[in-house]
């Protein structure tokens, strides 16, 4: 291997793990983590192409926030890039959800970690805030697409879903710059091994296994829509777990940095110990490394044709609309007590009015203040 490329693979290396260690706060916050330390701060990439690579994501299972992840990794050093770069950021989260899980099967309760996310949450959401101001003014090229980021923010507040949101978005757009009907992108999320989701199955690794791997290739939209799939396969259809231990598994998936599909390893510790967690968090990951390695050389390409460039200009407006839409959400349930708002009042001054200061130092200055007004009772 060239000097270069080992250079680049230490590159991704030291910042995934960086990230891997740090990005709370869900897909939309880490979108916004990456997006500073990519486009802003090391300029591996204009923000044009990190919107392109937000829209293209959003069409594909998985989740978004460590495709995201793949994606740079691939721009950046090619194969083995997207495999270092998804293999350092999804690392530290499978870790300490590792070892969460084993303190909880060895002693039966979680450790106490409401202070931390009192603080952790606040400023994230400054630093998503700052990820859609940025991304929204690439994004809003004329006022149709405008109108179709507007349209897209009512549509998810309905109740419609992120990818029918996003896909609609971009079906629009097409639409409008060719003046008649085309064809639309199709994300492609596989039937493969739907025969595996009988209730009764036999609970062995293999099987384990394949019931994650399903799940990780048709899971869309937003990691928080992996509860409702564990609560189907794994607690209403096999009873491989119950509804109290699914609960405390999406609490440590909450509280540990890095992709909330992490809480797999949780889930397969609880199931079958570290075989368990092993197997559920190599099938439910997988199909990520396999769908950005076949996506992201199509990219370039959809952009050299009017028609699909459309399609990718307004799924990226599409996108921006979602993550505010889910920011306001995270706000109203955030922004609860007066510690919360002094939080998130401090890092917005912070992210918006200091830019020298990491997202990074802004994510634990938030944790060890939460901490410290958790103790003020009054």
């Amino acid at each position: 291997m060239e000097n270069n490329t080992i250079t680049k693979l230490k590159d991704l290396a030291r910042l995934f793990l960086k990230l891997g260690f740090v990005a709370f706060g869900g897909p939309a916050a880490h979108i916004a983590m990456l997006e500073d330390e990519v486009v802003e701060k090391r300029k591996w990439m204009t923000r044009d192409h990190f919107l392109d690579l937000v829209g293209a994501t959003n069409l594909i299972p998985g989740p978004n926030s460590t495709e995201m992840t793949m994606h740079v990794g691939y721009q950046y050093a090619g194969v083995a890039g997207l495999f270092m770069a998804g293999v350092c950021f999804i690392g530290p989260a499978v870790l300490l959800t590792g070892i969460l899980a084993y303190l909880y099967i060895e002693y039966g309760e979680l450790p106490a970690i409401a202070p931390f996310l009192l603080g952790i949450k606040p400023a994230v959401l400054a630093i998503i805030a700052g990820a859609i101001y940025k991304l929204g003014n690439k994004a809003l090229k004329s006022w149709q697409l405008g109108l179709i980021g507007a349209v897209v923010v009512i549509a998810n507040f309905m109740g419609i879903n992120e990818v029918t949101c996003i896909l609609g978005g971009g079906v629009l757009g097409m639409l409008w710059a060719s003046g008649r009907e085309g064809k639309t992108l199709r994300s492609f999320a596989p039937g493969l091994l739907f025969w595996l989701t009988g209730a009764g199955m036999k609970l062995t690794t293999t099987n384990l296994f394949l019931v994650f791997l399903k799940i990780g290739s048709v899971l869309f939209g937003s990691g928080y829509v992996l509860v409702a799939y564990l609560d189907g396969e794994l607690v209403e259809k096999l009873g491989w777990l119950s509804k109290s231990q699914l609960l405390d598994a999406i609490a440590i998936g909450q509280f540990t940095p890095g992709p909330v599909l992490s809480t797999a390893t949780f889930v397969g510790y609880q199931i079958q110990g570290w075989q368990g967690a092993m197997a559920a968090t190599l099938g439910i990951f997988l199909p990520s490394f396999l769908f950005v390695w076949i996506l992201n050389p199509l990219i370039p390409k959809l952009r050299s044709s009017k028609i699909t460039a459309a399609f990718l200009d307004a799924v990226n407006v599409a996108a921006v609309a979602v993550m505010l839409v889910v920011t306001v959400m995270l706000a109203k349930e955030v922004l609860i007590d007066w510690r919360a708002l002094v939080i998130a009042g401090l890092s917005f001054y912070i992210y918006f009015f200091q830019k020298k200061v990491s997202v990074v130092y802004l994510v634990l200055g938030g944790a060890i203040l939460g901490w410290g007004l958790s103790l003020i009772n009054f």
